[in-house]
């Protein structure tokens, strides 16, 4: 009866719009009370908020965000897209798989989806529009690329999910190279599909000369040397993913210097972004934490693994009903919230079905990629609206191929795991 009503209350805090993070813990403090009367609330609510900072990996959130705030800065993502756009530019839809790669890039060197998602509608939809492109392509390539920020690291997302399951994120980050990789080139075949489907979505592009091709690879090097510094020192065991974050902030930054584009109200703007949004995030754990603690003493856990373990059906067909149930999630709530909200619930139960918890996390992330482009939440489908006064009916059409095409890779990587664990395990 307890969890029933708590449940109840969360449902009706989300759905007015209450923030997460206050609904979460309004309503994990009334279940709390409830289970143990209000001493037992109060010793809970004196110790979470210390309980819920005092980790050392915290501190990667705060540096990736910093890092992605100094990349914008420096404007790199520009000479991301041009770069891409001379490479494939030649091709029917050139300058939309050029988003996907540009969108990979900047995803390689910053964790947030949504400000990929707003750098690449500044960049590449004045381009595409110029050029001739159908609109509804051009915002669906965009929204869709901006995803590739959770996936590739450094993943905010993938950080996050670590940090409630508790297993290595320097694994968790090097696990998701390969799936970006996988997702960025079924974007692009998404593309070459759709314009071969429809001739006039996009023109035939132009072609440009080798000498060309090459000198538009020195404005990608800063990029480079940025993943080399994050993802590489990962990898190598040179340094820990905290200490690759502030590394990675270092080096952001003296891009940003080095393209003269850090100016100290600049410096300022990037400190007070990362300062807003990491409290954001941490405001967000902290109300988990405290609707954990009542999951936890509930024994919801524990009442929900003895059931799937009454249940007659293959682990497998288990595991594609919690992923479609991930899915739906991902159509009416944000995508962090439902990874803080459902991890310490549905994690058990994975392990306990068989499955790897890293394989879980990549998994999870790649499904919140859907949700992040589908009506009606649909995230990135609204910074794209935003960004480029585009209909929002008229994006959320142009960004389903991509939509299809994400349920097809999601199948094939729960059917073929060491898609995802192959290259964690070489660590």
């Amino acid at each position: 009866m307890t969890v029933t009503i708590v449940l109840v209350i969360l449902t009706f805090f989300l759905v007015v719009g209450l923030p997460v993070a206050l609904a979460m813990a309004i309503s994990g403090s009334v279940g709390l009370y409830m289970l143990g009367g209000l001493p037992f609330l109060e010793g809970i609510l004196r110790t979470t908020p210390l309980s819920t900072v005092d980790s050392y990996e915290i501190i990667t959130i705060p540096m990736f965000i910093l890092m992605a705030e100094f990349v914008i800065l420096s404007g790199v993502a520009n000479d991301l897209f041009r770069a891409a756009a001379i490479w494939v530019g030649r091709l029917r839809g050139g300058l939309a798989m050029a988003t996907a790669m540009a969108g990979a890039g900047f995803g390689a060197i910053s964790g947030s989806s949504t400000a990929a998602a707003a750098t690449l509608a500044a960049t590449s939809m004045p381009a595409m529009l110029k050029e001739g492109y159908d609109p509804k392509l051009a915002g669906g390539v965009i929204a869709i690329s901006g995803t590739l920020a959770m996936l590739i690291p450094p993943s905010i997302a993938l950080i996050l999910y670590g940090i409630i399951a508790d297993i290595s994120i320097g694994d968790l980050l090097i696990a998701g190279v390969i799936p970006g990789i996988i997702v960025s080139l079924t974007i692009i075949a998404t593309v070459a599909v759709v314009v071969r489907l429809d001739k006039d979505a996009a023109p035939a592009g132009r072609s440009y000369t080798m000498g060309e091709k090459f000198r538009s690879l020195g404005k990608i090097g800063p990029m480079l040397v940025l993943f080399v510094a994050v993802t590489g020192s990962i990898y190598s065991g040179l340094a820990t993913p905290t200490e690759a974050a502030g590394l990675g902030a270092f080096v952001a930054m003296l891009i940003a210097i080095w393209e003269r584009k850090l100016t100290l109200a600049g410096f300022w703007q990037a400190l007070s972004s990362t300062a807003h949004t990491s409290c954001m995030i941490l405001f967000i754990v902290l109300g988990a934490h405290i609707f954990g603690y009542f999951l936890t003493l509930s024994r919801v856990t524990n009442d929900l693994s003895a059931w799937i373990g009454t249940l007659e059906m293959a682990p497998l067909l288990i595991m594609c009903f919690i992923l479609l149930g991930y899915i739906i999630l991902g159509f009416f709530m944000d995508q962090i919230a439902i990874l803080i909200l459902t991890v310490p619930v549905m994690l058990p139960l994975v392990v306990q079905l068989g499955f790897d918890p890293i394989w879980f996390g990549v998994i999870i992330v790649v499904t919140a990629e859907v949700g992040m482009v589908t009506p009606p939440m649909g995230m990135n489908v609204f910074v794209v609206a935003r960004y480029t006064r585009r209909p929002l009916s008229e994006l959320f059409r142009g960004v389903m191929p991509h939509v299809w095409a994400h349920l097809i890779i999601i199948a094939l990587m729960t059917l073929f795991p060491a898609l995802i664990l192959w290259l964690p395990s070489t660590m």
